[in-house]
């Protein structure tokens, strides 16, 4: 009889169970909430302040309507720059600000300036030589670190260097050393020369004839264009005339507002390349460049400017990302202290072209690959293999150091 109860007992304990209405384990007390911890403050970024010092150009005539007016050219690649720089702040505790004033058409740029104020002291500049220097003389500006993203002139880094200015574009020099360099490996030892009215037509025939001299090829001719600039139509019957001389193996032209060199090519009197500032040129950066990761930077200007990145453009790119990389390095913010950095040995900045690039201490050129391009292909990169330096093969290329006139 006790059995059987103990049987009902049982069973209607499990049957209680299974219906919820008890609890195997005596349920414990939950133990009180703690107040969650105050989360530490975030410690303030370091800030590094950039400035982006441009004027606005004068809309010059109508050459060719397949190349459309580009008046900002270097503002995006400043901005892209900023925002990559910002992108590895996150992780470094810093932060980039640009601040940005272009100046308009015949504006008073040495009075734009001090708008920048004195606390910016890192300044990329894309104004026109001639007022590079002016800008670098002014007072208080000896204290800022420039940088040109605008002039090639081999002057501003020669006999009217400034040492805190750093100049992002190759200078001519390096522009015809790269040319002469891949002649040579061609075998193309003959020139035919070429030069356009302007003042700065006859800088650029300045360095083809250094570059000449300096690698040992022959200019059998020289001429100056004086020809009508209406090219389109005066090309098929004075180019023919015009180019008679003495056989050659390369045309190079000294055009570089681009007034008649493009109107040269298959229009000699002999089938010959043209080479220079028209036809196959040397640049710092190119729209089919695509090696070494250089198809995603393109790809991601293009998306943001809505067309290819232009020299310009990646000079001002170089410029901030230089900053980016020396403040980083340097953990400062400090413009003494970034620019000890970029001159220091341990300074190497990416720059999408195969190998690092550094400044040369003596007059502020950035050290680069030089790209040889025609309109639609990228042919070489100098310096070619073969030419050798005692400490690098890119100081092959423009004034090295025992040439400088940088003083």
């Amino acid at each position: 009889m006790k059995k059987s109860v103990s049987i009902s007992v049982c069973l209607c304990w499990i049957t209680a169970l299974l219906m919820g209405e008890v609890s195997a384990v005596p349920a414990k007390k939950a133990p009180p909430l703690k107040s969650q911890a105050t989360k530490p403050a975030e410690l303030a970024k370091q800030l590094v302040k950039i400035g982006y010092f441009s004027q606005e150009r004068a809309v010059p005539a109508a050459l060719s309507n397949l190349d459309a007016f580009i008046q900002n050219k270097g503002q995006t690649g400043a901005e892209l720059a900023i925002a990559d720089n910002n992108t590895t702040g996150q992780f470094t505790g810093q932060h980039y600000e640009l601040k940005k004033i272009v100046v308009p058409v015949g504006g008073d740029l040495q009075q734009a300036f001090t708008q920048l104020g004195e606390d910016v002291g890192l300044v990329v500049l894309n104004v026109p030589p001639e007022q590079l220097n002016k800008l670098a003389d002014l007072p208080g500006a000896e204290h800022k670190l420039l940088f040109d993203a605008a002039s090639s002139d081999d002057e501003l880094r020669n006999g009217d260097c400034r040492h805190h200015v750093l100049h992002l574009l190759p200078s001519r020099a390096m522009r015809a050393d790269a040319l002469a360099q891949y002649m040579l490996k061609k075998r193309w030892q003959n020139w035919f020369l070429v030069i356009g009215p302007t003042p700065e037509d006859k800088l650029y025939a300045a360095a083809i004839k250094r570059a000449a001299k300096k690698f040992g090829i022959k200019l059998v001719a020289e001429k100056a264009w004086t020809n009508a600039y209406d090219a389109r139509r005066t090309a098929q019957s004075d180019v023919p005339v015009f180019t008679q001389v003495d056989d050659y193996d390369v045309l190079v032209v000294a055009d570089e507002q681009g007034l008649f060199g493009e109107y040269l090519d298959y229009r000699t009197w002999k089938p010959r390349p043209v080479i220079g500032t028209q036809g196959l040129i040397a640049t710092a950066w190119h729209r089919t460049h695509e090696q070494w990761g250089a198809v995603q930077l393109q790809n991601r200007f293009k998306d943001t400017a809505g067309r290819w990145m232009e020299e310009e453009d990646y000079a001002a790119y170089l410029a901030v990302r230089a900053i980016g990389e020396a403040s980083v390095r340097s953990k400062s913010n400090q413009t003494q202290a970034i620019k000890d950095y970029i001159f220091s040995p341990a300074f190497a900045l990416q720059g999408y072209k195969g190998m690092p690039l550094s400044f040369r201490p003596w007059d502020g050129q950035l050290r680069q690959p030089v790209l040889i391009a025609a309109p639609r292909s990228l042919v070489s990169v100098a310096p070619i293999e073969g030419f050798l330096h005692p400490k690098t093969e890119l100081d092959t290329l423009g004034y090295d150091q025992p040439e400088s006139a940088c003083k």
